[in-house]
């Protein structure tokens, strides 16, 4: 893990730019949100269920499902299938040179999705990141704030010189490329560590990074510690390419969905898929058969007794350290 550095702000017209630094990760919060009441040793999963033709099941039972940590088998202790529970979300948006062709598209979509999934109770952030990270809304409720900061977003080129890009915090070194591991980071151990219940990042992006000072196996763990699901729509311009192996990889650990969007008219599909994937989860929660406090990573598998269902859920999580 990189050294110990904290995150700086500069407000400028409501944008609050983000310096790229790695701190020391929490560990894993105590939760209690809507009906989930967590505690310390309570393994909660979110898990949405697809038949074989990809549509989604919302008629499960506890008895359905069969979940097994590092092979050992659970009891399940909490179950759900109540959709109203809060969304703490954040919608993360690559302005990088090699999605310019598309920025009109992902701001018509993006706004439209924030107009959707928001409810009552709900929470989302905006990010855009490109040879920097910046914060262009903070957590609200009000889609009005979250949809005029998709719209603050600009493509980020070096030789724009006075036509802009996105701001980029006072005193950065400046990162050639893309800094897609960085804003993973950011927006899990800065933004989502504190925040309850259900968390999930949407990214729109090629999956190309270049720059960041964290790997990828570092984005994700990031993610695990923080129970937040990432989510790819996976937007890459024929001229520079896409890296749907990345993109697979952060959802798939995760429990999220990567979906490839070739065109404007299946970007707005793909976002209405996560909005419906974000709203159709069980809640399954366990108390581990191992007890001990090593702060190792556990891997876990759920299951339905039907094995033409595919389960989608985070692949394990880190124990507590004591």
């Amino acid at each position: 893990m990189h050294s110990m550095h904290k995150l700086l702000m500069q407000c400028a017209t409501a944008t609050v730019a983000v310096i790229l630094a790695i701190p020391a990760m929490p560990q894993e919060p105590a939760v209690q949100s809507g009906t989930i009441k967590t505690q310390v040793n309570l393994v909660n999963l979110f898990a949405t269920v697809r038949d074989k033709n990809k549509r989604i099941v919302p008629t499960l039972k506890q008895e359905d499902f069969r979940i097994s940590e590092d092979s050992q088998d659970q009891k399940i202790s909490f179950f759900s299938r109540e959709v109203a529970l809060p969304i703490t979300l954040a919608l993360l948006l690559d302005t990088s040179g090699s999605e310019q062709d598309m920025l009109s598209g992902i701001q018509d979509a993006g706004s439209q999705f924030i107009g959707r999934i928001i409810r009552k109770g709900d929470e989302a952030l905006v990010m855009s990141f490109d040879s920097n990270v910046d914060l262009l809304s903070d957590f609200t409720d009000e889609r009005s704030q979250l949809e005029r900061a998709i719209r603050k977003t600009r493509i980020n080129i070096p030789d724009q010189g006075a036509r802009g890009g996105n701001p980029g915090p006072v005193g950065s070194r400046q990162i050639t490329g893309t800094a897609l591991y960085d804003a993973i980071y950011l927006a899990c151990s800065e933004k989502l560590a504190t925040e309850a219940g259900r968390k999930a990042i949407v990214i729109v992006t090629d999956a190309q990074d270049e720059g960041s000072k964290v790997r990828l196996e570092e984005a994700i763990e990031a993610a695990q510690r923080t129970d937040t699901v990432i989510h790819i729509l996976l937007v890459a311009d024929p001229r520079f390419g896409g890296n749907s192996g990345v993109a697979n990889k952060l959802a798939q650990e995760t429990g999220g969905r990567m979906i490839s969007v070739r065109s404007e008219k299946k970007l707005m599909e793909a976002f209405d898929q996560i909005s419906e994937e974000l709203r159709s989860q069980y809640t399954l929660g366990y108390y581990p058969t191992n007890p001990t406090p090593d702060g190792k990573f556990r891997k876990v598998k759920v299951e339905t007794a039907d094995h033409d269902l595919k389960v989608l859920t985070r692949k394990g999580y880190y124990a507590p350290k004591g």
